[in-house]
């Protein structure tokens, strides 16, 4: 029977520490997951929107075979400019590809687009995510927050406010499975108007409410809700897939792939052409259990249910806020909730 890491976190998966900077004012920010030592890496995109650096040279065919870091990070193409931050750090740390007596920290990195959500985005000549990439890979650990931080703080989704989530899967052979992603879905997590998330029927204990899934299943599920007319463009979902297993880049590519699954099981509906919707993944080797081809297909699985549950975790975390254009899951949920009692009371009478 799987079960969460100790955490429930990606960073159960061994060798991998993560860091968020955020910035309540201009309501954005950037998220580092760094290895602690180079992880073999893939990258999938099935959005039709995506803004990203360094994602050719993950192709199989390609020569760097591992990365130091990935970022992820709002502020839309300006906030590509993070990865400028993280890679500082890291040569700092003394990280890095070497080649001709030079050390060059590899960093993948992917935006989403969070301009239009309230915050003061009036920051001047340069926009400030290459210092906020510093300061998120300088601060990176084992336990962080989820919710309204990183690459999160300033996600919405249809109806709701995103976030940042993470979650862990430790499978029967031992592999530990972690995901961590930055919510930012034009598509809804939630089942029509009720708080009930797509994802349910992954979730383990009550990480995300433990509400279940709605029955009788409502009218609307099956409706098409979106936030284009209330923020045309400001969409995409980015996320790291991560495990201990040891894998080569086909393999990472193909677990990438898996990953995406968990979008479109957590959110409805997801890879559309104004979503950027991307998964880099990630493989420390650090268990050098061996998978035959029964244990691929459990670590894909994994993978996307892991996915949808950081998903859906990253909006139940989000907390209302002041400037808010959306409102946060809590907030909606108990009025869903207190609606739903009023009626029931109206009928007994």
């Amino acid at each position: 029977m799987w079960r969460t890491g100790s955490r429930n976190l990606i960073t159960d998966v061994a060798g991998l520490t993560v860091g968020n900077h955020s910035d309540a004012v201009v309501k954005s920010g950037v998220t580092a997951i760094v290895c602690d030592q180079p992880a073999v890496a893939g990258v999938q995109v099935l959005g039709g929107a995506p803004g990203t650096r360094e994602t050719d040279l993950l192709e199989p065919h390609n020569l760097v075979e591992a990365v130091d870091a990935v970022t992820l990070s709002g502020g839309s193409a300006f906030g590509l400019d993070a990865a400028a931050g993280v890679q500082a750090a890291l040569r700092e740390m003394g990280k890095g590809f070497e080649i001709l007596g030079f050390r060059v920290p590899i960093v993948p990195a992917a935006i989403l687009f969070d301009l239009p959500n309230g915050g003061d985005k009036d920051w001047g000549r340069f926009p400030p995510y290459r210092d906020y990439g510093f300061a998120a890979a300088m601060a990176t650990g084992e336990d962080f927050a989820l919710g309204s931080v990183g690459a999160g703080a300033g996600a919405t989704t249809a109806g709701l406010k995103g976030g940042l989530g993470s979650a862990s899967t430790v499978l029967d052979n031992g592999i530990t499975v972690g995901a961590l992603v930055a919510v930012n879905a034009v598509g809804s997590v939630t089942i029509g108007d009720t708080p009930h998330f797509w994802a349910a029927p992954f979730e383990i204990g009550d990480e995300f409410g433990g509400l279940g899934l709605p029955h009788p299943l409502p009218a609307d599920a099956q409706a098409v809700i979106t936030k284009m007319r209330a923020a045309a463009g400001s969409n995409t979902t980015i996320g790291v897939i991560a495990t201990d297993a040891k894998l080569d880049k086909a393999a990472a590519k193909r677990l990438a792939i898996a990953a995406h699954d968990g979008f479109a099981r957590a959110i409805w509906p997801a890879h559309t052409p104004v979503d950027g919707d991307l998964v880099f993944a990630l493989a420390t080797g650090r268990n050098q259990t061996p998978l035959d081809l029964a244990d691929m297909i459990d670590l894909g699985a994994a993978a996307a249910s892991t996915m949808a549950r950081a998903i859906a975790r990253g909006v139940y975390a989000a907390p209302a806020a002041e400037g808010d254009i959306s409102p946060a899951w809590e907030t909606r949920a108990g009025r869903w909730m207190a609606e739903r009692k009023a009626g029931a009371k109206l009928q007994l009478k």
